[in-house]
C-alpha cells in the first residue's frame, strides 16, 4: 500500500491530513523508530515531518482531532528553520557565527531570545560543574567529529584547545543585551541544546492554536509531549527506549505526560583506534571522550533543559546524576550503563515512578 501524495497547498488546507487520516484508519500504521507501536490495539496517529538541524523534525497528532493541526505543524517547521538560521555555526550568515567572529573584539548586541538561551546555557554549565558547555566546539573539531571523520589528536593539541574552552569566558550583559568573549578563540556552538530549544519555542505555537494533544520530535533524541495519545487509555505518550548494545531491542517505554525528554548516546558516531572505541560526546573539562555510560535519558519540563542535562549526565556518570536528581526532584533520569564485562545493559532510574518507566 503506497503512502498518499500531497502538496504544500493541500497541507495548509488540511486535505493531506484528511487523506492520511483515512489511510491510517484503513489499516496503515506509520510508526517512528523511537515510537514503538503500543502493546495492543491500532495507533490512530498522523505524522508531519521536515528535515532541519541535520535531523528529521516530526509533529504527531491524533487523527481528526484538530482541523488546524496541519497549518500549525507547517508554522512550527517554519519557526524551526528560522531558529536554525539564527543558531547554526555552519552558515556564515547566522547570528551565532557573527557572534563568534566579533565577540572577542568587542561586545555584540544579540537578539533577546538568543541572549536568554545563552544565559540558560551558562546556568546549566554552572549546575553541571562544566559537564555541559556550549564552548566545547573546538574540541569536537580537533577530534574530527564535526566532519564525521574521527581521529585521535595529540595530547598537546588537546591541552592547547582546552585553553579556549569554558563558559567562564562568556560575558553576558542582560541589561545592555550584549555578549562578549574575554579571550580570543572562544566559539559558541548550541548543538547540544538547540533542538530542545526549538521544540520549546514550537509549543507556544500549539498553545496559541489551542492544540493540547501532540508530540514533537527532534531527530531521535529530543521529544516534547503534551496531552494524550488517542491509543493510550492510560494517557500520555509512549516513547520506546532502545538497548544501546542491541539496537533492535527495546528495554522499555517511558510515558511522557506534559513533559520533555532527551537522550544522549555516542553510538551514532564513534571510531576505533588500536582496539579502543572513542565516542563523539566529549568531556569539556578534560578534552577526552566520556566513558562509562551507554546512554542517558532525561525527563524535564523543558526540552532545552532535558537536552543539556542528558549530555551532562552522560559525561558525569551515575554518581553525579544521582546527586543532581536528588537535589532537583522535577528532573527524571534513565541512565543505561554496561555491566563489568560490557556485555549487558543495566538500567538505573532516578526520580521515575512506575507510571513513568515501563521496563520490558
Amino acid at each position: 500500500m503506497s503512502a498518499p501524495q500531497s502538496n504544500r497547498r493541500d497541507f495548509l488546507k488540511g486535505k493531506a491530513a484528511a487523506r492520511a487520516g483515512e489511510h491510517l484508519i484503513d489499516g496503515l500504521v506509520e510508526t517512528s523508530e523511537d515510537l514503538p507501536a503500543p502493546s495492543s490495539g491500532p495507533r490512530y496517529l498522523i505524522k508531519y515531518s521536515q528535515k532541519a538541524m541535520a535531523c528529521q523534525f516530526e509533529v504527531w497528532l491524533n487523527v481528526g482531532q484538530y482541523p488546524q493541526g496541519p497549518e500549525t505543524a507547517l508554522a512550527a517547521f517554519d519557526l524551526i528553520q528560522q531558529i536554525e538560521d539564527q543558531l547554526t555555526v555552519y552558515r556564515s550568515t547566522s547570528e551565532v557565527s557573527a557572534l563568534n567572529r566579533c565577540a572577542a573584539q568587542s561586545p555584540v548586541v544579540v537578539d533577546e531570545a538568543l541572549l536568554n538561551l545563552l544565559s540558560q546555557s551558562v546556568e546549566l554549565w554552572k549546575a553541571t560543574h562544566g559537564a555541559f558547555d556550549i564552548t566545547a566546539g573546538p574540541l569536537s573539531q580537533l577530534w574530527g567529529f564535526t566532519r564525521r571523520a574521527g581521529q585521535l589528536p595529540e595530547a598537546t593539541a588537546i591541552a592547547e584547545t582546552l585553553a579556549r574552552v569554558g563558559s567562564q569566558h562568556l560575558r553576558l550583559d542582560l541589561a545592555a543585551q550584549t555578549v562578549a568573549f574575554d579571550c580570543p578563540g572562544i566559539e559558541i556552538n548550541l548543538g547540544g541544546i538547540g533542538k530542545g530549544y526549538a521544540l520549546d519555542r514550537c509549543t507556544t505555537l500549539f498553545e496559541d492554536a489551542e492544540i493540547s494533544d501532540y508530540l514533537l520530535h527532534g531527530g531521535s533524541s529530543s521529544v516534547c509531549a503534551r496531552g494524550n495519545c488517542s491509543s493510550r487509555k492510560e494517557g500520555g505518550w509512549s516513547i520506546g527506549v532502545r538497548n544501546p548494545l542491541r539496537p533492535r531491542e527495546y528495554l522499555g517505554e517511558i510515558i511522557l505526560r506534559d513533559r520533555s525528554l532527551s537522550t544522549s548516546s555516542a553510538a551514532a558516531q564513534q571510531f576505533v583506534h588500536q582496539g579502543k572505541s572513542y565516542g563523539h560526546i566529549l568531556d569539556p573539562r578534560t578534552g577526552w571522550p566520556a566513558e562509562g555510560v551507554l546512554s542517558a535519558t532525561v525527563i524535564a519540563n523543558s526540552a532545552a533543559e532535558a537536552e543539556a542535562l542528558s549530555t551532562a549526565f552522560y559525561v558525569e556518570g551515575l554518581p553525579a546524576a544521582t546527586t543532581y536528581c536528588a537535589a532537583n526532584p522535577t528532573i527524571g533520569c534513565l541512565l543505561i550503563c554496561p555491566d563489568d564485562r560490557k556485555q549487558r545493559a543495566i538500567c538505573h532510574t532516578l526520580n521515575l515512578n512506575e507510571a513513568d518507566w515501563l521496563p520490558r
